[in-house]
């Protein structure tokens, strides 16, 4: 990947913006449903780990999304990774900016996707998880 801050910054404009659509359209707690009781929209703040882990847990996963976004920004720009590394952590950085920014500015995360019985979740944490398992697959992998 040859522009991993374009990859990181998309992430984290999508999960900003749909954020701040959720803050004005929802008021805390409501819920629109889209496709039953399948999928819907529900304004949460979460003042937990991804995915409403650890509740209460605010400045210790804003330090650490803190450091995980500098050592991720870091590895980018020094060790400049390719396929599945580069990809995997150009999600996390992403998704960990998008999560760091509401923990600063709001102390806590606006989570707002609800499916199923699966806790509810926003594109920062989606973003999270699937870099995570694509680093994971490509360390996995090993140099080509």
């Amino acid at each position: 990947m040859k522009r991993p801050w374009m990859g990181a910054a998309a992430v984290l404009a999508m999960d900003q913006g749909l954020k701040l659509w959720v803050s004005r359209a929802l008021q805390p707690g409501e819920v629109w449903p889209i496709g039953g009781n399948l999928f819907r929209l529900t304004r949460v703040h979460n003042s937990g780990a991804a995915f409403g882990l650890f509740p209460e847990g605010t400045l210790a996963f804003l330090v650490t999304s803190a450091v995980v976004a500098s050592l991720l920004f870091a590895y980018l720009l020094w060790r400049r990774p390719q396929g599945l590394k580069a990809w995997g952590s150009t999600l996390i950085l992403g998704g960990a900016l998008g999560n760091l920014i509401d923990r600063a500015r709001l102390g806590y995360v606006l989570d707002f996707f609800a499916l199923g019985n699966f806790p509810v979740f926003n594109v920062a944490d989606a973003a999270l998880v699937l870099g995570v398992g694509i680093l994971a697959l490509g360390i996995l992998r090993g140099p080509k």
